[in-house]
């Protein structure tokens, strides 16, 4: 299980997060293929672009609580102040992949910031 963590200002567009995924991926030595969903914050729930690239790539999306994200904070790699004041973890999209992942899951690549959206990849194992 590969799962997507995004992080992404209110309004991204499909394509910038579609952009983020991608470069994740790269930096991390995978395919789009490698991906089994996606998860962000609970209150990301309603954000068309987020909607629109789960349905383009065939994948769920993970809406992650707040106590989930705060319970994955220890695990994640990243330190953004503005998420950290905004939503007392330190990364959104590292936390919501480590959730999503489940309580052994471990960051394949910490967070990488393309433009308004922040992504970061976790995986049930170490190797994927």
């Amino acid at each position: 299980m590969i799962v997507a963590g995004i992080g992404c200002r209110k309004g991204a567009t499909a394509t910038e997060i579609d952009a983020a995924i991608d470069a994740a991926l790269q930096e991390a030595g995978l395919t789009p293929e490698n991906l089994t969903s996606l998860a962000t914050s609970d209150g990301k729930g309603s954000e068309q672009g987020l909607l629109d690239v789960a349905a383009a790539r065939g994948l769920q999306i993970t809406l992650v609580k707040p106590a989930a994200l705060q319970a994955a904070g220890p695990r994640t790699k990243s330190f953004s102040p503005r998420v950290n004041e905004m939503f007392g973890v330190p990364s959104v999209a590292e936390g919501a992949a480590l959730a999503a992942a489940g309580p052994d899951a471990a960051l394949l690549a910490p967070r990488i910031v393309l433009g308004t959206v922040t992504c970061a990849l976790a995986s049930t194992t170490r190797e994927p």
